[in-house]
């Protein structure tokens, strides 16, 4: 990896009305990675992709791409950017080809060298028999590839992309991954996206997890699950505080609740759970036992569920 970080994030802190939106958020993302930044609605990756974007100015802390400060030389930093939006940014009413067109002489492309790389693009997303086809009539996954091959004319540093499979059917995604793999593989491309989408987390390189505006966790999707001290076992049981603190004493173990329900992590759960049941006759209704998953990091980090997380408005 380059020891050179392509982003930069130090100290972030934003706020709506006094409502705080980012919390002191920092890491870093290096050349070639496809970093997701994962969370809740109301988290605070939206916020934070605005920033990146140099849609607005961060309250506190600052943010670098390429070298550059989103807030003092939002010029170089967009030059730098490739942008895919949740939003769907291209015209229905034009071409495909058009839409590119109006994109590359944003950038001061035009004559051969936009053709070429207007073409490039096109067969690279398997666009080319599309080239002349309005832009509305296009399924949503197409679209999509419109939308990265117009974030990717102006051969960007990095490509921010905005929870980029949003709207999109298993097929679709599954094709928008392969994509952004093959860009990753054959080209070099960096990736920073935003999503609330667990699956699609587990896909990435590095994360970073943010919840009520705080980054909770920072690693591979396996460093994070290595944190899980062994199964995660969860006890449906009609007394369970009283199941929590029977586990104590007996296992010393330190189980949580969760939704009204006893979660304890336990190396070789599978062996551990007829122990259990044996312990506690009637306490237990039914449970269930996994591998440790991103949403038990999340749990383990902020003692709830990540569908429950921070339900502000503005994320």
């Amino acid at each position: 990896m380059n020891s050179q970080p392509l982003v930069q994030i130090e100290n972030l802190t934003h706020s709506y009305d006094g409502r705080p939106a980012l919390r002191g958020v920092g890491f870093s993302v290096y050349a070639g990675e496809i970093f997701g930044i994962l969370g809740p609605n109301g988290g605070g990756k939206t916020t934070l992709f605005r920033i990146l974007a140099t849609l607005f100015q961060a309250g506190g802390g600052r943010a670098l791409v390429a070298g550059f400060d989103v807030a003092q030389q939002p010029q170089q930093v967009r030059s730098r950017l490739g942008v895919v939006f949740q939003s769907p940014s291209v015209d229905g009413k034009l071409t495909v080809a058009e839409n590119l067109h109006h994109q590359g002489r944003l950038y001061g492309l035009h004559g051969a060298l936009l053709e070429q790389r207007l073409t490039a693009l096109l067969q690279r997303f398997g666009l080319q028999d599309r080239r002349h086809e309005l832009v509305e009539n296009l399924s949503g996954g197409l679209r999509r590839r419109v939308e990265l091959a117009k974030g990717l004319l102006h051969q960007p540093a990095i490509l921010l992309l905005d929870e980029p499979s949003t709207g999109l059917d298993p097929g679709a995604r599954k094709d928008l991954w392969d994509l952004l793999r093959s860009l990753q593989t054959a080209e070099g491309v960096t990736a920073l996206l935003t999503t609330h989408l667990l699956e699609e987390a587990e896909k990435c390189d590095r994360l970073a997890i943010l919840d009520a505006g705080r980054l909770i966790a920072l690693g591979t999707p396996e460093e994070l699950k290595a944190r899980i001290g062994g199964d995660v076992i969860m006890l449906n049981s009609p007394q369970p505080e009283l199941l929590r603190q029977r586990c104590r004493e007996l296992f010393q173990i330190e189980a949580t609740l969760v939704d009204g329900r006893v979660r304890l992590e336990r190396a070789h759960g599978h062996e551990f759970v007829p122990r259990l049941i044996e312990a506690f006759p009637g306490m237990i209704t039914s449970l269930t036992i996994g591998k440790p998953t991103l949403e038990d990091v999340f749990i383990k980090e902020t003692g709830h569920q990540f569908w429950q997380g921070a339900t502000a408005q503005r994320g």
